[in-house]
């Protein structure tokens, strides 16, 4: 299989499905292309009839994109990796809370972007993006308690994975966050997979201007 990214310090939505199948062992060919380019565009509908990444290319050639609908694809390809937790009622919770991050935070999105490379703390807190992140700490807080911990629902799972980009902004704009929250957030930093998409970014060099001034 193929997963078409964009630029591993941006692009939050590749994160996604990349740690997924990085977590769970699952062997694919990396198409890393850098966003807002002049070929940009034309290498992205290569693979993604939306224009946009990532985007899976199965290994019968059918091509997924939309985070969450790889990861629904992953784990209907793969049924004996716990993708999405075991338990009936844990799997729905974390469909539900996975959705919601796909579907919302638009203020959080809008005014702490990911950006790995840079550090902007205090700044970006609008009215609007303070109500996303105490949304988020409320997810978590609830989830933690719940099931125990160390992750949303025990082990890491594909909720982990689509609130991963959200712990990257936290660790760029520093927001007050609560010990529950900022301990969870450090525990998805240390995480394998994450790390080294981490490390990734780290080594890029391509920049994105507008995301490197606040």
């Amino acid at each position: 299989m193929k997963l078409a990214i964009g630029d591993k310090n941006y692009s939050s939505w590749s994160m996604r499905p990349w740690v997924v199948m990085k977590h769970f062992g699952i062997p694919f060919e990396e198409v890393l292309i850098e966003l807002f380019e002049a070929g940009t565009k034309a290498r992205i509908a290569q693979y993604s009839a939306s224009g946009k990444v990532p985007c899976l290319v199965t290994d019968d050639g059918t091509h997924v994109w939309e985070s969450l609908a790889i990861v629904e694809t992953l784990a209907e390809r793969f049924p004996d990796l716990p993708i999405w937790p075991r338990d009936p009622a844990k799997r729905a919770q974390a469909r539900a809370i996975s959705a919601e991050m796909a579907s919302g935070f638009g203020a959080l999105r809008q005014n702490m972007w990911m950006n790995i490379h840079a550090s902007f703390p205090g700044k970006g807190r609008t009215e609007e993006s303070l109500a996303d992140i105490a949304r988020v700490q409320a997810i978590w807080s609830d989830c933690i308690e719940r099931h125990g911990g160390p992750f949303l629902f025990g082990e890491f799972c594909a909720a982990d994975a689509m609130y991963a980009p959200v712990v990257m902004r936290f660790n760029t704009w520093q927001p007050e966050l609560s010990e529950t929250v900022a301990a969870y957030a450090r525990r998805v930093t240390a995480q394998p997979a994450v790390k080294a998409w981490i490390d990734d970014a780290l080594r890029e060099t391509h920049a994105i201007s507008k995301y490197e001034v606040c």
